[in-house]
């Protein structure tokens, strides 16, 4: 959520911002929900002051054994006044924070101008895609027999899948490698999370009412949702707490299975598994200081880059164009992995700073010391990485032409030291 005062202060550079993202700020019904809260506190403070007056009148005439009953009778005429002021302020101010809600956040100035991901800026490569001395194949054509969506159809439905064997127990060792990396070489503390969270908890990272759509909610009297990411339960952990400044930052791996129903996305990238309503992530969180969020980010992604790295797997990172920012960011930097299959490369991690906007949303305060205050924490996260998307590039860029697939030496120890599967 914005700061409202940096709202009332200047909301024309605020919807200039917004608009390098493609949103329009409403200015207009932002002026009326500012006017009428501004008129309906004055209205509330004036009457309180009357009221209290009143009381003491009421007071000083029965001391003095005057008639009070004029008095009486005005005093109930202003707390019927008072209730309905208040009534009104309080449906105002509830109002005013659904519309702040939908308001996205304002990109840095650092984020490029544009539309599409067509507009997104290339900052750097590492690796060199492969020369390979045959065609290469696929994901789907590499994995054979041992991804089956079909049973996955008849389980659930479309857009999910089965791995057997040698690919289930690829799987579950890219999350261990993953884990491993980042609690070991990167600091990160380990936490387990519940996959289903409340609607409190989805607002405070951004997802509603946004993204509503997108959700697979939980049915049941109460509203509960299957996590989209691992994002939200796990910076919602901080949620209405105040960190001293001797806990900050807070740094959290952690994975979870994620769940989304890609409305947006119908027709985009039916075959495979780029795209599905279930799957599995190494996501990192961290919590920091205000004057510290830019230089976060940059460790983020670096951490997100040692997996790549260490998987020999060729990428590339991109700054996020303002058109292609996801709600809450301020900047984001996606890595995309290379993949041979399809002769693209394609996101495995979206590192992004969110600054203070998910914090206001789910009251993550952090005491300056200097002040002796609370403010604002600001958050970040990134996949460290999609457990599928790395699968699929492990088995893309290193498929031989016999079939088999090589494994990246640093991956061996967590696969039964073996050179090559299928």
């Amino acid at each position: 959520m914005l700061d409202p005062r940096t709202l009332r202060r200047d909301p024309e550079e605020v919807a200039r911002r917004l608009a390098r993202r493609g949103h329009v700020l409403d200015l207009n019904l932002l002026a009326d929900f500012e006017r009428s809260r501004r008129d309906l506190q004055m209205r509330t403070e004036t009457l309180q002051s009357e009221r209290n007056q009143t009381s003491k009148a009421i007071g000083l005439a029965r001391a003095r054994g005057e008639d009070s009953a004029p008095m009486v009778e005005a005093m109930s005429n202003l707390r019927v006044r008072l209730d309905a002021a208040k009534q009104e302020l309080t449906r105002v101010q509830a109002e005013y924070n659904e519309f702040l809600l939908h308001i996205p956040n304002i990109p840095s100035e650092e984020v490029p101008v544009g539309e599409t991901d067509a507009d997104n800026k290339e900052l750097w490569r590492v690796g060199e895609p492969r020369n390979f001395e045959f065609p290469p194949r696929d994901h789907m054509a590499v994995g054979g027999a041992l991804i089956d969506p079909e049973a996955a159809v008849r389980v659930t439905g479309s857009r999910f899948s089965v791995f057997y064997d040698e690919l289930a127990r690829l799987h579950r060792a890219l999350i261990q490698f993953m884990i491993d990396i980042h609690v070991t070489h990167h600091g990160y503390r380990e936490v387990y999370v519940p996959y289903i969270v409340n609607e409190d908890t989805m607002r405070g990272t951004g997802q509603l009412p946004k993204f509503e759509e997108d959700l697979f909610r939980v049915a049941s009297d109460a509203k509960f949702y299957l996590i989209p990411t691992a994002e939200v339960p796990v910076t919602n952990l901080i949620k209405d707490q105040i960190l001293d400044d001797a806990s900050v930052p807070l740094k959290f791996v952690c994975h979870t299975p994620c769940f989304r129903r890609e409305a947006g996305s119908a027709g985009r990238d039916t075959h495979g598994l780029i795209r599905q309503h279930q799957f599995e992530k190494v996501e990192l969180v961290q919590i920091v200081r205000p004057s510290e969020s830019w230089d976060a980010l940059e460790e983020l992604t670096g951490h997100a880059e040692t997996v790549l790295k260490e998987l020999e797997l060729p990428y590339r990172a991109v700054d996020l164009c303002g058109g292609d920012l996801g709600f809450a960011a301020a900047r984001t930097i996606d890595l995309e992995v290379w993949l041979p299959g399809s002769q693209a490369y394609r996101e495995i991690s979206s590192c992004s700073n969110f600054l203070d906007f998910q914090a206001r949303r789910a009251r993550i305060r952090w005491r300056n010391p200097e002040t002796g205050r609370p403010e604002p924490a600001h958050t970040l996260n990134g996949s460290g990485l999609a457990i599928g998307r790395t699968m699929i590039a492990v088995m893309e860029n290193f498929q031989q032409a016999d079939g088999s697939v090589r494994m990246p030496p640093a991956l061996r120890p967590y696969m039964r030291d073996l050179e090559y599967i299928l």
